[in-house]
């Protein structure tokens, strides 16, 4: 037996998973409280004394890790135009594992600076411009930056032709310059960026969190929490020398807070008569949904979905779903611990998050009309031929009705333009460890594969 231990250090649970490298199996899983407050340390010890329980006491060849704790890895990104290089520092750091606390376009002003501060962001990423276009905005934006003490690293990925200039502005802060996350118009060129703002999070940020406390535990800290679930579902879609993925997936990640959308596909027009809009997506795309969640972010839920549909999928009453949702953001660790009322009510609300995160992170199909006849303009992602989807969150593994709310990640006609899967078999992350995965499939890939093969719960589509 060759022992392995994955961590992952959660805003609320710290979750530790027990592989078995030669039997390429899940010793065992087990989960406490993450006691940042106090010394991170603690919940971690409490966790291994669980899970020892369940696997008996194991001399573990390697210990890795990642975080979600304390926030998380917070950036802020300013572009030039929205929908562009903007957008393309949205994509950056959402892939990379990033939470954005905050987005600018154009020239920022001094109320921006007030609210940077006020947010204070681990990572700041300065944009804006394609290599030899405008320079005038990054360069306002990074004098403006540089009028604010130096409290976060600044990753300059804009145009190449001013990014020496703006890290000279730049004098005294931690600066790091990389390629231009759009170096030519409707071009992305993410993945050097990507990889540095994981660097500082590994160089720095793990100091900030509180994590160097438990350094000497561990064989290294490897990536935020998000990206570890990114790299898993990479590895599950596409498989490894010597192992074959699933395919084309969507990955749904319903929380107390927030909804994580993961898709790995292509998503690109499929038919002739189909112009596309906007930037190129990324194969492996993340989006977060910050007002949508179980607990903290219950009333997100309601207000996008309209209370007549919570009504309706929970059986309850309006009246009743509103003292109800009213009593969980009010008590946000209550589960519903065998209480059918609120057993229903959470099936509609996990179902409704899905249905909302999932229809946010897809692209959409508009019909219009050229003198060439019937045309049709996609925006985003086309992900209606996409097969296969794995959900997980402890709101979806502890549901019984999981593969339902699973599929309302599905198409439906109430959305027409909607570009979601149409048919998929559903997978289910019960034993909640796709980050432990993504952290492993750095190392030994096949493995990985095989483990979340077994692991996830299968769903056969059904019509």
């Amino acid at each position: 037996m060759r022992p392995v231990l994955l961590i992952d250090f959660g805003s609320t649970y710290t979750k530790l998973t027990a592989v078995d490298l030669d039997g390429e199996a899940l010793l065992g899983t087990a989960a406490a409280y993450t006691t940042v407050q106090t010394d991170i340390s603690d919940g971690l010890r409490e966790g291994l004394a669980r899970l020892e329980e369940r696997t008996g006491k194991l001399d573990y060849l390697q210990t890795y890790a990642c975080s979600s704790a304390a926030g998380g890895l917070r950036m802020i990104a300013s572009g030039l135009v929205p929908e562009l290089t903007s957008e393309a520092a949205k994509l950056a750091s959402l892939g990379a594992g990033a939470k954005i606390v905050g987005l600018y376009s154009f020239e920022l002003t001094e109320d921006d600076l007030e609210d940077i501060q006020a947010a204070r962001p681990d990572i700041f990423l300065l944009v804006g411009g394609t290599d030899g276009g405008n320079q005038e905005c990054i360069l306002h934006n990074a004098r403006m930056l540089a009028s604010l003490p130096p409290a976060f690293p600044i990753v300059v990925a804009g145009n190449r032709v001013a990014a020496r200039a703006c890290q000279r502005i730049l004098a005294g802060h931690e600066v790091h310059v990389c390629p231009n996350v759009m170096p030519k118009f409707g071009v992305l060129q993410i993945e050097p960026t990507q990889s540095k703002i994981r660097e500082i999070f590994l160089n720095r940020i793990v100091q900030a969190k509180g994590l160097s406390q438990v350094t000497d535990l561990l064989s290294g800290i490897l990536m935020p929490t998000p990206s570890a679930v990114l790299q898993a579902m990479e590895l599950l879609a596409k498989g490894c020398e010597g192992e074959l993925g699933i395919g084309d997936l969507v990955a749904v990640d319903v929380g107390g807070a927030t909804t994580d959308v993961y898709s790995m596909a292509d998503g690109m027009p499929e038919q002739m008569n189909t112009v596309y809009k906007g930037l190129p997506e990324p194969f492996s795309k993340r989006t977060v949904e910050g007002d949508i969640g179980m607990r903290y972010s219950i009333r997100g839920i309601v207000e996008a979905a309209g209370l007549p549909r919570v009504s309706q999928l929970s059986g309850l009453s309006q009246d009743r779903v509103e003292a109800l949702v009213d009593m969980l953001r009010a008590n946000t660790d209550r589960l519903p611990n065998g209480d059918r009322e609120l057993e229903n009510l959470d099936y509609a609300l996990a179902s409704l998050a899905v249905e909302t995160a999932v229809a946010r992170h897809a692209g959409t199909m508009e019909e219009t009309y050229t003198l060439m006849g019937q045309t049709f303009v996609q925006s985003g992602k086309n992900l209606t031929n996409v097969r296969q989807i794995v959900v997980t969150g402890g709101s979806l593994i502890h549901a019984e009705r999981v593969a339902e709310i699973a599929r309302h990640a599905l198409y439906s006609t109430a959305q027409p333009a909607s570009l979601r899967p149409k048919e998929a078999d559903i997978w289910v992350d019960r034993t909640y460890i796709l980050a432990a995965m993504g952290l492993l499939a750095a190392h030994e890939p096949q493995t990985a594969l095989r483990i979340m093969k077994k692991e996830l719960e299968k769903h056969g589509y059904q019509k």
